[in-house]
């Protein structure tokens, strides 16, 4: 069996659909960086269909977010010229819903140590604490939280609390 990969497909977005099935979810931060990140980067994975002839219309398996990311996102549908990359499975609908359960399941989760490296790494470089929560797709609590974890002084050099209020 050769992988879809090897076969991508760039289909108009209005000849896609999502499934009825995928359990995933993503919050609006997520899905802000999904779009930075098509912009920044283009898409660099495709999503996966299945094709269904009778209609002429390619079904998500994996991807319902770049597909989104695509009809919502003014720039990148005008950059992309309304096209999806696409690879096609052929599967049943039982193994097209076990096909999606395992590639969310798949993509895991991010170590905090080794979230708390990048951030030190990042900050070393000279990186602006603005330019990490635009581009790694933090909020300022979750990079403090980092920062904090490091234990590292100098992360928090440059910077001002004297926000803090006096109490009487």
């Amino acid at each position: 069996m050769k992988s879809p990969v090897y076969n991508v497909k760039a289909v108009p977005v209005d000849k896609i659909r999502a499934n009825s099935y995928n359990p995933n979810a993503v919050a609006p931060p997520e899905m802000k960086l999904l779009e930075l990140s098509i912009w920044e980067d283009g898409y660099t994975m495709p999503c996966v269909c299945y094709y269904i002839p009778e209609e002429d219309i390619y079904e998500i398996v994996d991807g319902y977010h770049r597909y989104t990311v695509l009809k919502t996102s003014k720039r990148i549908f005008e950059r992309e010229k309304g096209l999806l990359p696409v690879v096609v499975i052929e599967k049943d609908i039982s193994n097209r819903m076990a096909s999606t359960i395992r590639h969310n399941r798949a993509r895991g989760t991010h170590s905090i140590d080794l979230m708390v490296e990048i951030v030190s790494e990042l900050t070393k470089a000279g990186m602006s604490d603005a330019w990490i929560l635009k581009n790694i797709g933090m909020d300022a609590d979750e990079l403090l939280r980092l920062k904090q974890i490091s234990g590292l002084t100098e992360l928090f050099k440059n910077k001002d609390f004297s926000n803090s209020e006096e109490y009487e």
